[in-house]
């Protein structure tokens, strides 16, 4: 009843509150020479032709812009402008001001994203499980028990290791083989935007390595665990029996009838359905899974083989055989359930087997795996949830095609051309719909939205780094600016990052609800659409113990909500393959940071 009386208590209040205007930037700020549009939303019709960028430390205004367009009315709020001060370079603190609006604080500078992309790692490092440097204490230790295989159905397999999913701790080949991937490629492409803070094992201080190679590392451990001999391929570590309440893992004591905390299933690739309890996934084949093995292990062995030769050649040598079991078993591989219906309902396949191939072509040079690659890809040319209003959880899956980047990138320029076209083709569609947002943010509010907006961020750049055109440049820019509060809540979707900023406080972790610490650098599901989290089970806007969860219910456009509580799995939980995909971006835009401050010095 008192939580009643609070609810309605605050719904008078946002009521009778007077109408107001507000400012959306990018907290974490701005490189001198990027794109850099903020957005004023007003609660009431309003006309804005102009607008401030203000000194913070002096408070003196240092230029006037005209850059305004009228984006019209969004939600509940009854006007909405675009304010472009792009051009705008000098290193600073401001803030902007508008109407009766004022931003918060933000710098210009060319180190506004040095270390963002290691500040990731701290989550990662926290989602580790076998040993976990979070607790200083293993968890899961005895897993784990077959279940689908032909002949060892029963046995036990070690498969400690990894990384724990999300707040729960289940664990994917699916979502952990894209993150160790992403990692790989982030590490690949921009290897000086990361340090050496950290040794292996997660604990503070330097080891020589890199702490991204570290991570790595960390997941194809357990990945060559999960693909123990040739066409003995693993897809899950448990399932949702472990929705057993918060608890930390090291005092997880779930019982799947080998006694409690005594081990968990773990799931053979079997090609078929597969059922646990009452409800069934729809697995076809073994290809979406097979594929994501060979892909990490031909690049693994590449990115490993400086710091770990041996291991390197141990999972290089597994990279074709894995590959094959997706050319004998064509089709996806869902995850599995048993007592609610939510899984991965991965659908597509030939993008897996498309970058396995391409990673098997790099890895090895043999042009057969070309030619594979090129025929696997032909047969989606475009993601497609990318223009679209909705899609199943997971449905197409990674969220962008990594292949077709590299296919444009080797092939011959027929080849070129064709893919750079594909990507196009889904930045495009995405755009279309980009446009009817004064966020300029066309993503579909699916559950785990700031995934997508992470893959789509993620192919922009790289298509405008293959091909110099920067048509989709502003729609890149306010994808990552709608991840660090340009976007309708005015707040960052990275827990902790900008420290100075508004950012989840109450994301959704047994961690913070045992007192535990909080899920650092971790990237948050993002928004989802209201008919999605009114039909979801169990979500709620509990907040943390003496604290009442942020439900910005002033802002939510009608569309879709988000919520800082830690009752909402759906739009507040971090999840540990978003958090992964990030680091590429990041990294990206720290080297573009250290190549301005070059110039400069010039």
């Amino acid at each position: 009843m008192r939580k009643l009386f609070i609810s309605l208590a605050m719904l008078l209040c946002t009521f009778a509150a007077k109408a107001d205007q507000w400012i959306r930037i990018n907290q974490l700020g701005y490189l001198p020479e990027s794109i850099k549009v903020a957005v004023l939303i007003s609660e009431e019709p309003a006309k804005i032709s102009k607008f401030d960028i203000v000194d913070a430390k002096s408070g003196k205004r240092v230029k006037t812009f005209d850059k305004v367009s009228a984006t019209g009315k969004y939600g509940t709020m009854q006007s909405t402008f675009r304010l472009d001060f792009s051009d705008f370079e000098k290193s600073g603190e401001y803030y902007l001001q508008a109407g009766s609006a004022k931003s918060p604080v933000f710098p210009i500078n060319t180190s506004v994203y040095d270390g963002t992309a290691d500040f990731l790692l701290n989550y990662m490092r926290q989602q580790r499980c076998g040993y976990n440097p979070h607790i200083a204490d293993s968890c899961h230790t005895h897993d784990g028990y077959i279940l689908y295989h032909p002949t060892k159905t029963g046995q036990h397999i070690d498969v400690t290791g990894g990384w724990h999913d999300a707040t729960d701790y289940l664990q994917y080949t699916t979502t952990s083989a894209n993150a160790i991937y992403q990692m790989m490629f982030a590490y690949q492409e921009n290897p000086e935007s990361f340090g050496d803070e950290y040794d292996a094992r997660g604990h503070k201080g330097a080891n020589g390595i890199p702490d991204i190679v570290d991570e790595i590392k960390w997941g194809l451990d357990w990945l060559n665990k999960m693909n123990p001999e040739p066409g003995e391929l693993y897809n899950q570590i448990a399932d949702d029996r472990d929705h057993a309440g918060m608890r930390l893992p090291n005092e997880c004591m779930v019982d799947y009838g080998y006694g409690p905390g005594e081990g968990r299933p773990v799931y053979f690739c079997s090609g078929e359905p597969q059922i646990r309890g009452k409800f069934i996934n729809a697995t076809m084949g073994v290809a979406s899974t097979a594929g994501k093995f060979a892909s990490c292990f031909a690049m693994g062995s590449r990115i490993l083989e400086p710091f770990y030769p041996k291991f390197a050649q141990l999972i290089g040598s597994k990279a074709d055989a894995a590959y094959q079991e997706g050319v004998k078993k064509p089709g996806n591989c869902q995850t599995a359930s048993v007592i609610s219906p939510y899984i991965y309902e991965e659908d597509n396949w030939v993008d897996d087997m498309e970058l396995g191939a391409v990673e098997l072509y790099l890895f090895t040079g043999d042009r057969s795996y070309y030619e594979q690659a090129i025929e696997y890809a032909r047969r989606e040319p475009v993601t497609p949830w990318m223009g679209a209003d909705s899609a199943r959880h997971y449905q197409w899956y990674p969220f962008m095609n990594m292949g077709h980047y590299h296919l444009a990138k080797v092939g011959n320029e027929r080849v070129h051309k064709e893919f750079a076209r594909n990507l196009r083709t889904g930045i495009h569609r995405t755009y279309e719909k980009a446009l009817e947002s004064p966020y300029m943010h066309g993503i579909p509010y699916i559950w785990c939205s700031n995934n997508l907006t992470t893959a789509m961020l993620t192919q922009c750049r790289l298509y405008r780094e293959l091909t110099g055109d920067n048509t989709y440049a502003e729609m890149e820019a306010s994808l990552r600016d709608w991840l660090f509060g340009c976007n309708p809540w005015g707040t960052s979707m990275v827990v902790e990052l900008p420290a100075h900023g508004d950012y989840p406080d109450q994301p959704h972790s047994s961690y913070l609800n045992a007192g535990a610490g909080t899920t650092v650098g971790g990237l948050v599901d993002g928004p989802v659409y209201f008919n999605i989290f009114k039909h979801l089970k169990g979500v709620n806007m509990d907040g943390i113990p003496n604290k009442p969860g942020d439900d910005y219910a002033r802002y939510q456009p009608d569309l879709m909500v988000y919520h800082d509580a830690i009752g909402d799995y759906s739009t507040n939980e971090p999840t540990m393959d978003g958090t992964a995909c990030l680091t590429y971006y990041l990294s990206a835009m720290q080297k573009d940071g250290s190549k301005q401050a070059k110039a400069e010095k010039r």
